[in-house]
């Protein structure tokens, strides 16, 4: 079970990358599916993996109403040949957004909690009450953020390169961190000479270390395979949330568009926009030695910018470029 297209490497050649004296190179998974891409195919790899092992025809997830995740698992499970439910956060709505209506389309059904419940959806009460409704289903958590997602991000920078060993040239590979789940997996493949530097893309992010911390731990001590046997070093960033979860301002959406058009690489506003950001004004500050080589991983999300952009439009109608 693969998408088997390694994303390419894209040198980023700007003022504040020269003046700082570092090598900056984007991975681009946003580039390797059109719909199940980014670090999405990866946490989602395994899941379907163990669902046809065990013999299951449906997968259930969860998901807000712009969800990547709820997106590709919907595509994932066409591509592969299971029937796919989306538990989705909020009330139902007769006019679909753009990513549910494409989940739909890709044949998955969408089911509605009220919020108070759906803050149960990892708890046995409820996940055996979704079993009862809906029969024998593989039940993948929200963002595909569990052992098998791990095991799956272990391998985004490794095996995702085109050549061996070329993921080693790097100093510090950065990401956006919304969960433990991507960081966790990545600093789990690196040479103990690397650093893993996660962006986190939530208010008062700080508690993320702790869970990052827990998810290596349980990880290491499951028995999944794992390129090394202890982690490589890791740093949380926490100071380019841009007011939280999915929160833009007319900076970060101006940054967005900017970078797009002078290097042609789109970002998605909820993780990689503030992530590139972040790296942006780390390297004006001298935050990396002269001569570090920075890989950034790009993980896609980029269906969720249309809903963003709609709802900004009505309140700032000139930060978006036609």
């Amino acid at each position: 079970m693969s998408l088997t297209f390694f994303p390419p490497l894209q040198q980023i050649n700007s003022e504040i990358v020269r003046h700082a004296g570092v090598d900056l190179y984007v991975l681009r998974l946003d580039l390797m599916h059109p719909w199940v891409n980014g670090n999405k195919w990866f946490k989602l790899k395994y899941n379907l993996l163990e669902a046809k092992e065990k013999n299951f025809t449906t997968l259930l997830t969860f998901g807000g109403a712009y969800s990547n995740h709820i997106y590709a698992t919907a595509a994932a499970g066409n591509i592969f040949g299971f029937c796919t439910i989306g538990v989705i956060r909020g009330e139902q709505r007769l006019l679909l957004n753009p990513t549910l209506s494409f989940a739909v389309q890709q044949g998955m059904q969408l089911v509605y909690l009220n919020r108070e419940t759906y803050r149960q959806r990892n708890t046995p009460a409820l996940q055996e009450y979704l079993q009862q409704r809906f029969g024998k289903v593989f039940i993948i958590p929200e963002g595909g953020s569990n052992l098998n997602g791990v095991r799956g991000c272990t391998e985004i920078v490794g095996n995702a390169m085109p050549t061996a060993g070329y993921a080693y040239a790097f100093d510090h590979i950065c990401v956006a961190c919304g969960t433990a789940t991507t960081l966790a997996g990545i600093t789990l493949s690196l040479d103990q000479r690397q650093k893993a530097i996660a962006f986190s893309v939530l208010k008062n992010g700080a508690f993320l270390a702790q869970e990052i911390e827990s998810v290596l731990t349980n990880y290491l001590a499951s028995g999944f395979p794992s390129p090394y046997t202890s982690p490589a070093s890791w740093e949380l960033v926490c100071d380019y949330h841009f007011g939280g979860y999915a929160k833009v301002n007319d900076e970060l959406l101006l940054f967005s568009q900017q970078f797009r058009e002078e290097h042609g690489v789109p970002l998605d506003y909820v993780y990689t926009a503030k992530m590139f950001y972040g790296v942006m004004d780390l390297l004006k500050q001298g935050f990396f030695r002269r001569g570090d080589s920075l890989l950034l991983v790009h993980t896609g999300g980029l269906q969720g910018n249309v809903g963003i952009e709609e709802r900004w439009r009505k309140r700032s109608p000139t930060a978006i470029a036609p």
